[in-house]
């Protein structure tokens, strides 16, 4: 019996205290990054941007409500939120009321693919066949047939009324402490929304700081914004991997971003320039794979100063 069985049902109890650990404990264990970004001009003072992104809220999660409105403690200057803050069609007063009290503070957004369609049941290691076969998304895949369509227009109405600019294919600004903020912001490119035509030209000029705002940071993505010379470039969508190996990292990042660069800082270059770029982790998961694995869910603030 210990021969032929032993092995088998070691593996399998194994598999299972990880799938308990990922499901049970990590997934709901949030975290705060905190960043450094040398991106404005000197005589400017220091700007804190709380990045909330993923939040991919089902009805009934109580802890991640919580979590989320402890964050207005931060006192950021703004919020930049980058989108797919469903994963359930009934949950967008839940996501309201996770983010009121970070809706009293100046921000801007965009959306994900989960904002417009509810999320299908899908076996996890497609996202490994989609790697190896250069697909992702709506940009390689057929387009979806017979999905949820969330009611993403709640969300909308609801942050532009209490100030957050929507940055989907266009620009906006915020005026800070007598600082104009420059935003432009792309549609998700996940699902071949993103219209950069729309916005193309470079960072405003009169502006005092100018940031790019995305969903999924898919190459042509950063390739224009860093071939337009934005200092700095923000995103989710990648779950920072989301089930990774220890002192490996991730194997995916479900879009065409090399997994070196899943989540939290690092640089772009494209055209002669050079842009920072910053990947969320995101704080959820789809619930249809409600866990997460040496990646636990996160925001980021981010302290944006002079540059070196």
């Amino acid at each position: 019996m210990h021969a032929r069985y032993g092995v088998p049902l070691g593996i399998t109890a194994a598999g299972a205290a990880g799938l308990a650990y990922a499901a049970g404990f990590e997934a709901r264990s949030f975290r705060l990054r905190r960043l450094t970004v040398p991106v404005l001009p000197h005589g400017m003072r220091p700007l804190r941007v709380l990045q909330v992104s993923d939040i991919h809220m089902v009805c009934g999660q109580r802890k991640k409500r919580a979590w989320l409105q402890s964050l207005a403690g931060l006192r950021p200057d703004f919020v930049v939120n980058t989108g797919d803050n469903l994963s359930d069609p009934d949950a967008v007063p839940e996501v309201l009321d996770a983010l009121g009290p970070l809706l009293e503070y100046p921000g801007v957004y965009v959306f994900g693919s989960n904002d417009y369609y509810g999320p299908t049941l899908r076996n996890p290691g497609r996202y490994l066949i989609e790697k190896v076969q250069g697909r992702h998304g709506l940009n390689g895949n057929a387009p979806a047939v017979g999905v949820v369509h969330n009611p993403w227009e709640e969300l909308r109405d609801a942050f532009d009324t209490a100030g957050w600019v929507n940055l989907s294919n266009t620009r906006g600004s915020l005026k800070l402490d007598g600082y104009e903020l420059a935003f432009t912001g792309l549609d998700d490119p996940h699902i071949k929304r993103d219209r950069y035509d729309r916005v193309t030209g470079g960072p405003d000029t009169a502006a005092d700081l100018s940031l790019a705002v995305v969903h999924a940071p898919y190459l042509r993505a950063l390739d224009a914004f860093t071939a337009d010379a934005y200092p700095l470039i923000l995103a989710g969508h990648t779950h920072g991997g989301q089930l990774c190996i220890p002192f490996y990292g991730a194997l995916v990042t479900n879009c065409d971003l090399d997994t070196a660069r899943v989540k939290g800082l690092s640089t772009h270059q494209n055209a002669g320039n050079v842009s920072y770029l910053h990947v969320s982790a995101g704080c959820g998961t789809s619930r249809y794979t409600p866990v997460r694995f040496a990646c636990p869910p996160e925001a980021t603030l981010l302290t944006l100063v002079a540059r070196d």
